[in-house]
């Protein structure tokens, strides 16, 4: 019986089919020289069954014929018949085996289609949005054309007429009144120029932007990552743009890269900008040119810091 249990745990234990293949040989050989051992052969066979070496049990009918003659009848009968209810037990093992991992397989295609329905609608909210931003920002503009182009129009033209009555006028209550009026035009004038600098400078996008900066570069091949969902004030995006156009001036001038990557990402706190390429300096020192120093003096003027 213990050297019944011992072959059982090792061809539990062990993975390897060679291995199991020599496990269950060397138990039916054994079984052969002793007997006894046969009582343990649906034990043992139970591990080959179904597999790919199943044929191997075969091997194990030599000495269960051979032990025919050491066992009465009925002792010999409940061999057969737990060989055979060891054959189905094993055969209901492996069906429920194939029904549990087909459930697996199930449950994680199940999760990762709706891990990719989750990502999906994500982009699709995040499309709908840039669409939506897109749009308000094209409407922006629209109207800040609509004003500098027609209003801003009209209020020319009446300081101009106002300006040339004022000249010809020779009543002095009529020179009053009509300097009056030609003041009122300019800050009117100067008013509307201000909302409308104002909306589009909050209309501004920066993605946008610096996409439309980098789509136009031909001379290496860039990765661009925007990581933004909020709005920076006007002056970190006219900071981030111009650093930008003079970052890729540099490239294109002083280096050999192919490839150039620019990553602007949202903290808590604060606003990143990262710009890297793959190559190395052809030309040009760093305390040379304006370049770099227009962009330190920019990241000053935000008390920024830039490396």
């Amino acid at each position: 019986m213990l050297i019944s249990l011992i072959f059982s745990g090792f061809l539990s234990y062990f993975d390897n089919a060679v291995l199991r293949l020599a496990l269950t040989a060397g138990f039916s050989v054994l079984s052969f020289l002793v007997p006894g051992l046969v009582i343990f052969l649906p034990l043992i066979a139970y591990d080959m069954f179904f597999i790919r070496y199943q044929y191997i049990n075969l091997i194990a009918a030599v000495p269960l014929i051979h032990s025919y003659e050491y066992f009465p009848v009925q002792i010999f009968s409940v061999i057969i018949i737990v060989t055979f209810l060891s054959i189905m037990l094993k055969y209901w093992a492996e069906e429920q085996h194939k029904l549990i991992t087909k459930h697996n397989q199930l449950i994680d295609s199940a999760r990762e289609m709706s891990f990719q329905l989750k990502n999906q609608n994500r982009e699709l909210i995040e499309k709908q949005d840039y669409e939506l931003n897109l749009a308000t920002v094209n409407e922006r503009n629209r109207i800040a054309r609509e004003i500098h182009d027609n209003v801003g129009h009209l209020l020319s033209s009446a300081i101009l007429q106002s300006g040339a009555l004022l000249t010809v006028a020779g009543d002095e209550k009529v020179r009053e009144g009509l300097k009056q009026l030609n003041n009122t035009l300019n800050e009117a004038m100067n008013s509307i120029h201000s909302s409308v600098h104002m909306l589009y400078d909050d209309s501004a996008d920066l993605n946008m932007q610096i996409w439309n900066i980098i789509k136009n570069i031909s001379f290496c091949k860039v990765i661009y990552n925007y990581n933004i969902t909020g709005n920076p004030d006007k002056k970190i995006k006219y900071a981030f743009i111009s650093i930008v156009k003079e970052a890729f001036s540099n490239i294109m001038k002083h280096s050999d890269a192919t490839h150039a990557f620019v990553t602007l990402n949202e903290h808590p706190g604060f606003y990143q900008l990262i710009i890297r390429d793959n190559g190395t300096v052809k030309s040009g020192r760093k305390n040379e040119g304006l370049g770099l120093r227009n962009m330190e003096e920019r990241v000053a003027s935000l008390n920024g810091i830039i490396t």
